[in-house]
C-alpha cells in the first residue's frame, strides 16, 4: 500500500510531540466539575512509559491487547502504547454481555485487557478469564489489575519513536453484531492514513478544531473520525463524563466539529419542541426580523454554536430531519461507510448535500452498483480481511475487488448515493410481494412523535410497522385520555405514509411498544441500529391479535 508516512496514526502523534508540546490535546473531567488536561507531551510521556511496560512483558510481536472502556483520555494512550510496543489494538464495547466479551477476547487471542471507565464491569467480568491480566485506567471500577499511574511511575519512557508499516495491523474492529456473532475487521495503520489523508482533502481541519468523543471509540466510526482525525490534524478532545453531564460537557467543549447518529440528533430535535412547540417554531421562523434570533438561540442552547462541520453517520436519517437541522443554520453532512472500509467511503460535501442522500464517494473511492442492486465500494482503506475468517473474507468481496457492502442503493447524475435498504432485509409479503422497510421507516421516524421504528410483515398480505415513541410520549401514555390522543397522530401518521408508497408497501397498523429499546435490553446494537431479528422476534407471538384486529393502531399489552 502506498501511504506517505506523515498520515500514519504514531508518525502524526510524533509530530505534535515535538512541534507543540505544550499545547492541550484531550481535557478529561473526572468528577465533580473537575477536568484533568493533557498536553501533547504528557500524552505521549504516558503512551511510552506503558510502552515500556508492555515491552518488558515478552509477548509475542503482534499480539492482540484489548481495551474495555467507556470514551477518555487513557484509551487513545492505550492505542498509542500498544501500537509503539509493537502490538494490536482490541476494543470491546463497554456496554457488551459477558458472553460476548468472552467470545471477542478468546477469537482475538487477547494476551492482556486494559480495563476503563464503565457502568457495567460486573456483566464485563464475568467473559473476562481469570487467567487474563489486566490493567486498570485511573476511571475504573474497583478491580484487582494493577494500576495505570503506578505502572506509568515505576517506567521510564522509552527513548525510541517505533514506527509501524502500513500493511502491518493497527486495529481489530469487532462489528457491533445486528446479526450473529461479531467479526473481527482487520484495520491496517495503512487503511487509517488513507483515510486520513482522503478527509483532509475534503474537510478543512486542524490544530484550532474542537470534538467531543462520547460515542463508543471501540466503533470505527469514532476511531476514524475522533482518535485517527485528531491524532493526524491536531485538534482538541473533550470527553463526555456521563448522560446526566451530556449537555454540560457538550457547551464545556463548544465543538467546531460534531458528529452524532441520527437517534441523537432526534433527540436534539424533540428537546428543542419540548421548549418550543413544533408549529411556534415554524412560524417564528418564517419571520424575517426573528429568524435569525430564533436560529442562534437554539444552535447556542444545543451547545453547537461554535460548530461549523456537523456530522450524522453509523444508521439512515430521515431527509427532513437534515431539512431542519438547515433551516436552523446548521447544515448537517450525512455520511455512509462501514466498519470493514475504515468508516470511508462517501459523504455528502459542504454547500453540495441532498437531503436523503449520503454524498459522493471520498477521495480514492469507488462505488457502482450490482445487477442485483447492491451497493459495492472499493478503496484502499478497505479491510484486508476479517480475522481468523478466510470464508467469510472471499465472501466479502467480488472477484474484481468491490466490498459488497449488503446495503442497495441507487446514484443520482451527480454521483451522489442513496441507500434504499439492506439486502437481507427485503421480505416477501404473502402477494409475493418484496417489501424494502428501510425507506419506510425513514418515513416514520421523519415524525417527531417517533424515536425508532421497524417494519415487518413477511408471510402477511401487508407490512406492519412497530414503532417506539419519543420519551416524552412514552411516560404520557400510560393516561388514557392521553394514549387516545396519541392513537389519532399515529392515526394520520399512517394514512400520511401510506400515502407515499406503493398499493404492496402500505402498512396495515402501527403497532405501539410497551417497552424501549436500548443496547442495555438488546434490542439495539452498540450504534444505536436497531436488531430487526430481536425485535421480530419480541413480537411475534401478538401478530395473530395485531392483524385480527382490524385496527389502525394497536399496543402492546
Amino acid at each position: 500500500m502506498s501511504i506517505e508516512a506523515k498520515y500514519l496514526p504514531l508518525e502524526s502523534a510524533y509530530h505534535w510531540e515535538s512541534k507543540t508540546p505544550d499545547r492541550v490535546y484531550m481535557v478529561q473531567p473526572v468528577g465533580g466539575g473537575v477536568v484533568n488536561e493533557y498536553t501533547w507531551s504528557q500524552t505521549l510521556d504516558q503512551a511510552r512509559r506503558m510502552a515500556a511496560h508492555l515491552r518488558s512483558l515478552g509477548l509475542p510481536a503482534g499480539s492482540s491487547i484489548g481495551i474495555v472502556s467507556k470514551n477518555c483520555a487513557h484509551f487513545i494512550m492505550a492505542d498509542l502504547a500498544i501500537w509503539m510496543a509493537g502490538h494490536v489494538s482490541v476494543a470491546l464495547f463497554p456496554t457488551l454481555h459477558a458472553e460476548t466479551v468472552s467470545y471477542v477476547l478468546e477469537h482475538s487471542e487477547a494476551k492482556l485487557l486494559f480495563v476503563g471507565k464503565l457502568d457495567t464491569w460486573e456483566e464485563i467480568q464475568r467473559g473476562v478469564p481469570e487467567d487474563l491480566p489486566g490493567i486498570a485506567f485511573p476511571l475504573s471500577p474497583p478491580t484487582d489489575y494493577p494500576k495505570w499511574d503506578d505502572i506509568i511511575e515505576a517506567n521510564e519512557p522509552i527513548a525510541d519513536s517505533p514506527t509501524r508499516g502500513a500493511e502491518e495491523t493497527a486495529l481489530l474492529v469487532y462489528t457491533s453484531g445486528s446479526t450473529g456473532r461479531p467479526k473481527g475487521v482487520i484495520s491496517t495503520f495503512g487503511n487509517m492514513g488513507v483515510a486520513t489523508r482522503g478527509a483532509g482533502q475534503i474537510f478543512a481541519m486542524g490544530p484550532e478544531d474542537r470534538q467531543l468523543s462520547y460515542l463508543p471509540l471501540a466503533h470505527s466510526f469514532e476511531r476514524a473520525v475522533v482518535e485517527n482525525g485528531s491524532l493526524h490534524f491536531g485538534d482538541q478532545i473533550y470527553f463526555a463524563e456521563s448522560l446526566e453531564t451530556f449537555v454540560h460537557d457538550l457547551r464545556r467543549a463548544r465543538p467546531t466539529i460534531f458528529h452524532s447518529v441520527p437517534r441523537l440528533w432526534l433527540k436534539f430535535q424533540l428537546g428543542v419542541f419540548a421548549k418550543m412547540p413544533e408549529k411556534k417554531l415554524r412560524r417564528l421562523l418564517k419571520i424575517p426580523i426573528l429568524r435569525g434570533i430564533v436560529r442562534r438561540k437554539i444552535i447556542d442552547n444545543l451547545g453547537l454554536g461554535a460548530t461549523r462541520l456537523a456530522i450524522s453517520g453509523s444508521a439512515p436519517i430521515p431527509a427532513e430531519l437534515i431539512t431542519w437541522y438547515r433551516d436552523l443554520g446548521l447544515e448537517l453532512l450525512e455520511g455512509y461507510a462501514m466498519t470493514e472500509n475504515f468508516a470511508y467511503s462517501h459523504a455528502n460535501m459542504p454547500g453540495k448535500t441532498r437531503a436523503g442522500f449520503v454524498g459522493n464517494c471520498l477521495p480514492g473511492v469507488e462505488c457502482k452498483i450490482s445487477e442485483e442492486g447492491e451497493v459495492l465500494v472499493k478503496s484502499e482503506a478497505t479491510m484486508p480481511g476479517y480475522y481468523k475468517a478466510e470464508e467469510l473474507t472471499a465472501e466479502a468481496f467480488t472477484d474484481d475487488g468491490f466490498l459488497r457492502t449488503g446495503d442497495r442503493g441507487e446514484i443520482d447524475d451527480q454521483g451522489r448515493l442513496k441507500i434504499t435498504g439492506r439486502v437481507k432485509e427485503l421480505f416477501k409479503t404473502s402477494k409475493g410481494k418484496y417489501i424494502a422497510p428501510v425507506p419506510i421507516e425513514n418515513l416514520l421516524n421523519a415524525d417527531s412523535h417517533i424515536e425508532q421504528s421497524c417494519v415487518s410483515g413477511l408471510g402477511h398480505p401487508q407490512p406492519y410497522a412497530t414503532v417506539l415513541l419519543n420519551e416524552e410520549l412514552r411516560a404520557d401514555a400510560v393516561d388514557p385520555a392521553t394514549r387516545e390522543r396519541i392513537t389519532a397522530v399515529l392515526e394520520a401518521l399512517l394514512l400520511k405514509v401510506n400515502k407515499q408508497v406503493a398499493g404492496y408497501e402500505r402498512l396495515q397498523f402501527i403497532a405501539v411498544a410497551k417497552d424501549p429499546w436500548l443496547i442495555e435490553n438488546g434490542f439495539l446494537t452498540p450504534t444505536m441500529k436497531i436488531k430487526r431479528g430481536v425485535l421480530e422476534e419480541t413480537y411475534a407471538p401478538h401478530l395473530d391479535t395485531w392483524y385480527s384486529a382490524q385496527k389502525s393502531v394497536v399496543w402492546e399489552a
